[in-house]
């Protein structure tokens, strides 16, 4: 699924949910920027996809028309999808990372990063005898993940583990050039 075709099913969504707000209530809440959401808004409006009706006070009230609800179908179909193919590739990721530090003798690992990835890689780590000692993620702000608190950068200092797992896929250079500023060996850190 194109980043695209997201954001308008997340509009789409969002819309069928509640047609009256702005904007600019829209772009605070999807994330997306105010130009982005009125771009996205005048093709779907151009394509049939939405009705407009104008309220007082110049607001606007959008409608999600059939055709639109039918797209709105066809585009959840093509997201389910992908987010299936996207957990079977990160499970076999996950899996494979996992045997490979067995085979090396490692049992103590620390991840690096919260959100999905790490609750994935928390629940495939339950079938080896690799164990988690820790979550850390930079804000380290006390969360709790899986009864494990989310721990600052200073958690990296501790000796009680053999590698740190990026559990996160947005920016994993980064994340690697991060933890060695922090002087951790390059072979202690595993990507996906």
């Amino acid at each position: 699924m194109q980043k695209e075709d997201f954001h308008i099913l997340r509009i789409m969504g969002e819309v069928d949910r509640d047609g009256s707000r702005t904007q600019r209530e829209l772009s605070a809440r999807l994330n997306i920027s105010l130009g982005l959401v009125n771009t996205f808004m005048k093709r779907l409006v151009n394509k049939g996809y939405f009705k407009v009706k104008t309220l007082p006070r110049n607001r606007l009230k959008y409608f999600l028309t059939p055709k639109g609800l039918t797209q709105k179908s066809r585009l959840t179909i093509e997201y389910l999808k992908y987010s299936a193919h996207f957990y079977r590739e990160v499970k076999e990721l996950l899996l494979e990372k996992f045997e490979m530090l067995e085979e090396q003798g490692v049992k103590r690992v620390l991840f690096w990063g919260t959100g999905e990835v790490a609750e994935l890689a928390y629940l495939y780590l339950q079938q080896t005898g690799v164990q988690l000692r820790g979550i850390i993620d930079e804000q380290g702000n006390g969360q709790h993940f899986f009864g494990f608190p989310v721990e600052h950068l200073d958690r990296l200092h501790t000796p009680d583990w053999d590698r740190i797992l990026v559990t996160r896929l947005d920016d994993p250079e980064r994340d690697v050039r991060v933890l060695m500023e922090q002087g951790i060996a390059r072979d202690r850190i595993i990507t996906l």
